[in-house]
Parts: structure tokens; C-alpha cells; sequence
């Protein structure tokens, strides 16, 4: 018995089972990969993709499914604070590698790039631009550091400035990197966040950098905010933690993205 023929033989029961399975171990499928494994054509698998959604057993997204919703909903800095915090420790630890001394940089907002900051050792020399007050706070005490703080209206659920003039005073400035924090790395709609104001300043952000590195642990993968920052290729690199889903690193290498995992 070949190969091929054990899948054309399986029943819609063992597609399902071995479409849960692949979801359980990767938490992302792709109908074109499933098509390609199951050799049933693309129709006949978001057939079964939609008869396990009716079941509550995934989520659709165009082209892919994902075991929890794709869909992410703003939360209060001080909670995020409180979540994956060894993670994002750990991913702050390998973006402090990638500084070099006397560069300009744009540090965005959000817990992730916030432990960034934290985790710049005291005595470097740097020119550091950020929107996020709690970035600032944290870079207070370290006398080689200039910091540039962007006005404009205070979003208190990100502890960030937002608006027409923080974008207005981006265009005065040239760095040479962007660490990013996002909310939601989707395949098919990119980088978001829950704010679309912020996602506004974020594109700005990149405009005015020669590398963007997305500071992000792997909870983000498969998500989507509200708002949309950039496509997949206006990202240089991406530091996540080794538990992303393996297929999804993969299709980020593919398009040029730098995936580094700790």
C-alpha cells in the first residue's frame, strides 16, 4: 500500500483527526500545506476547515487556521506587563546584543520593547527616540544616553504618545534601527497592533530607520490587531522564543525576514 493511496483511502473522521493533530503540534495550519499532505484538493480541505470552526474546535483565517482565536483585543499595559515576563525577559536579553555604541535608535511601545529598555546596560552611549513613556522612565538613570521624547496625545492604556505631532516630529529624524513591539504577526495581513493611531506612528517609525527589528514572543504568531502597521517584508529581523510554531518561522525565512529564536 502506498503512501499516497492511505490518504486518498481516509475517511472525513481521519482527515479532521490529522488536521487537529498537525494543529495541536504547530498551532498553525495552512490549506495550501494541508492540501499538499492530505493530496486532497484545496476545496475539500476548507470544507473540513469550516465543519471544524461549526464545532468550535479552530479558528479560519484566509488560507490557514489556528486553535485560538486569530483576534486580539487591547489590554492595560500593567497586565501585559504581567504576562509571558520570562519571555520577554529573554528577548530583551538578545536585542540588547544587536546595539552598537554611538547609534541613534527608535524604541517603540509595549511591555516588550519596555523590558528592552530595562535591560540596556547603564553605561552605554545612545540617542534613543521612543514614543513610550514607561521606555523613557526606564532609561532615566543612564547619564550617556540622550533621549528624545515624541509628543502628542497620551494613550493611557499603552503609556504612549500617539497623533498628528509625534508623526510631524518623526520626519525630523534619521535612526538607524526600530525595536518594535506588536500585538499580531499574521501571514496574510502582516504586523498589527489594537490601536490604529499607534499603527499609524509604528509605519512612520519604520520610514525613518535603516533596520526594523520586531521584538515579539510567540503568543503574537497568528494574531491580529486592529490596526496594520506594515507588510511582512518591511520587517529586517524578528526575536521571538523557541516555542513558534515552526511552520510559521519557516514561511518568515522564506520572505527574507531574519528569524532569531531564544
Amino acid at each position: 500500500m502506498t503512501f499516497s493511496y492511505i490518504f486518498e483511502s481516509m475517511t472525513i473522521a481521519e482527515r479532521h483527526k490529522y488536521i487537529l493533530t498537525q494543529l495541536q503540534q504547530e498551532g498553525f495550519v495552512s490549506v495550501s500545506d494541508l492540501s499538499n499532505s492530505l493530496e486532497v484538493t484545496k476545496v475539500t480541505i476548507r470544507k473540513d476547515l469550516k465543519l471544524l470552526e461549526d464545532k468550535g474546535l479552530l479558528y479560519r483565517s484566509h488560507g490557514s487556521a489556528t486553535l485560538v482565536s486569530p483576534y486580539v483585543n487591547e489590554k492595560p499595559v500593567d497586565e501585559k506587563e504581567l504576562v509571558n515576563v520570562e519571555e520577554k525577559q529573554a528577548i530583551a536579553k538578545a536585542a540588547v546584543e544587536s546595539l552598537k555604541m554611538h547609534e541613534a535608535i527608535i524604541i517603540g511601545s509595549g511591555t516588550t520593547v519596555g523590558a528592552f529598555a530595562q535591560a540596556i546596560p547603564r553605561n552605554s552611549n545612545l540617542t534613543v527616540l521612543t514614543s513610550a513613556m514607561n521606555v523613557t522612565m526606564a532609561l532615566l538613570d543612564c547619564k550617556d544616553i540622550e533621549i528624545v521624547q515624541l509628543g502628542g496625545v497620551v494613550r493611557k492604556g499603552s503609556s504612549s504618545v500617539v497623533g498628528h505631532y509625534a508623526e510631524e516630529m518623526m520626519q525630523s529624524f534619521a535612526c538607524s534601527k526600530l525595536y518594535l513591539s506588536v500585538d499580531g504577526i499574521s501571514l496574510e495581513h502582516g504586523f498589527t497592533t489594537s490601536n490604529m493611531m499607534e499603527a499609524h506612528l509604528n509605519a512612520k517609525m519604520i520610514e525613518s530607520v535603516q533596520k526594523t527589528i520586531v521584538l515579539a514572543d510567540a503568543s503574537k504568531f497568528g494574531k491580529k490587531g486592529f490596526g496594520k502597521i506594515c507588510d511582512l517584508e518591511d520587517v529586517d529581523q524578528i526575536i521571538t522564543n523557541k516555542s513558534a510554531s515552526k511552520q510559521f518561522i519557516t514561511t518568515l525565512e522564506a520572505k527574507g525576514i531574519e528569524v532569531v529564536l531564544v
